[in-house]
């Protein structure tokens, strides 16, 4: 399950790209989340604003597993408005 350590974020990203998310910058991000203690609201932000930076959620090849997505999320603990917005960036990403 999602825990609250810091290592938890990358098992997050990891399986947001075995559910076919393809993330521009990753190691930008990567680095972001490793600097905060709530990774889960500093993501939620990154997907919110990101884009002005470069930093980019898609798909990587048009297939996206909304299911495995959406076990991501409440596996790690997201509240739904994050995991909504991050949808919603993804299809704006199309």
């Amino acid at each position: 399950m999602g825990s609250l350590s810091k290592e938890s974020f990358d098992e997050f990203l990891e399986s947001l790209k075995q559910a076919g998310i393809e993330i521009v910058k990753e190691g930008e991000v990567r680095e972001r989340l490793a600097e905060v203690q709530r990774w889960r609201d500093a993501f939620t932000t990154i997907v919110s604003n990101g884009s002005r930076i470069g930093i980019l959620f898609k798909s990587r090849d048009g297939n996206i597993n909304q299911a495995k997505i959406h076990r991501t999320f409440a596996e790690f603990q997201f509240p739904e408005k994050s995991e909504a917005l991050f949808s919603a960036t993804i299809k704006a990403n199309l």
